[in-house]
């Protein structure tokens, strides 16, 4: 006698039930992830069959950027446009193409603020531009890219020149707390979000494809997600994930307001320390968590540990990229002159982030400098 009415027996096919299967578990779990395709889509004003689920924000990167290259590549040798900030999932994606020869590659460089030009984003596209990939916000340094006059810039040269196989693509994976991700208002034709920012979400990422964008997949051997990503999809993850963006953007008006208070509050106070502090980035259009610093002659491990000492955990820069033993190329690129001795600093403030925390870091970042003041020669 079965333990219930209803028998398992397809384990092979997956541990939990599979989506891609035709018996009532699979069909039920087919349900689950379409309703969470919907719910996705209507928050970006998108289709359903423009929602593509992925392992997290680097896969949907380098989806957009090389499914279009390889879509590109038998029309001559396509040419690709970036900025000099982008999250490294885009920008090695871009050198990796250019280096195996499979595309031209340009990459503008933003302003002091770091901001890019759009103009300079239209001046550098030619006659083979098959993409634009700018990102939304800044991960390091939080500052807000102007994404809609970009596409209008893209949306008249293709004009001028009639043609229409320019495709622009933004990481919106820091911007998916804050900003409007409205992809018809953006002007945009792929978009990137991923669950690792999204409180309460699973490790899954989408990819926004408007239907007109030609992609290659990446990977062989099934036909999920529209046959761009095959592989048994991360139901119980892909499910969390819509429901936490329902809820961010349920309260994300609420939340702007109370972190751009405090991150606010977190500058002001800093401009009272008795130490050279440089902030990194624009002020008015940034992330409303974000708090990036540059200290001259203070090595930014160093400065990341001692916060650590004192149950502070921040970071010198991205984290995929805090291993790695340079500095920021971020941070770099809108500041020619930096040192490898000077450090750099992210704050980055959240859902659970109150002043208290704030006024804590504060104190203890003074103690710190005045701690290791002997570096300030």
């Amino acid at each position: 006698m079965p333990k219930s009415n209803k028998i398992y027996l397809d384990y092979a096919a997956s541990v939990s039930p599979n989506p891609s299967s035709i018996h009532e578990f699979g069909v039920e779990a087919k349900k689950k992830l379409e309703k969470a395709r919907v719910e996705t889509a209507n928050i970006l004003g998108a289709r359903a069959s423009e929602i593509i689920f992925t392992s997290g924000g680097t896969e949907s990167n380098n989806l957009a950027i090389q499914g279009v290259v390889l879509s590109s590549k038998e029309k001559g040798l396509p040419h690709i446009i970036t900025t000099n900030i982008e999250h490294a999932s885009v920008i090695e994606t871009f050198q990796m193409l250019e280096k195996r020869k499979l595309a031209q590659i340009s990459i503008v460089e933003v302003e002091a603020t770091g901001i890019v030009d759009p103009k300079k984003i239209k001046k550098a596209i030619k006659k083979n531009t098959v993409l634009i990939s700018v990102m939304y916000a800044n991960n390091e340094i939080g500052t807000i890219q102007p994404i809609k006059e970009i596409a209008k810039e893209i949306r008249h040269y293709k004009k001028q020149n009639k043609i229409n196989n320019i495709f622009f693509h933004t990481d919106a994976v820091q911007a998916v707390n804050y900003l409007d991700l409205n992809v018809e208002k953006l002007g945009v034709d792929m978009l990137t979000i991923s669950g690792s920012k999204i409180l309460g979400a699973g490790r899954v990422g989408v990819l926004y494809k408007k239907k007109s964008v030609p992609l290659v997949s990446l990977f062989y051997g099934g036909d999920q997600e529209m046959g761009l990503r095959p592989g048994t999809e991360n139901l119980e993850a892909i499910v969390k994930f819509s429901k936490a963006l329902k809820l961010t953007q349920k309260i994300k008006d609420k939340e702007v307001l109370r972190l751009k208070k405090l991150r606010d509050y977190f500058f002001t106070k800093l401009s009272k320390i008795p130490f050279k502090i440089v902030r990194n980035g624009d002020l008015n259009h940034r992330l409303p968590n974000n708090i990036n610093i540059t200290i001259p002659n203070i090595p930014s491990d160093l400065l990341v540990i001692e916060l650590s000492a004192l149950g502070i955990m921040a970071s010198a820069k991205s984290a995929c990229k805090s291993g790695d033993g340079k500095a920021s190329h971020v941070i770099k690129a809108i500041n020619k002159d930096i040192k490898e001795t000077d450090g750099s600093l992210r704050f980055s403030l959240g859902r659970d982030t109150t002043k208290a925390d704030i006024d804590y870091t504060l104190k203890a970042f003074s103690q710190i400098l005045f701690k290791l003041k002997k570096w300030y020669n």
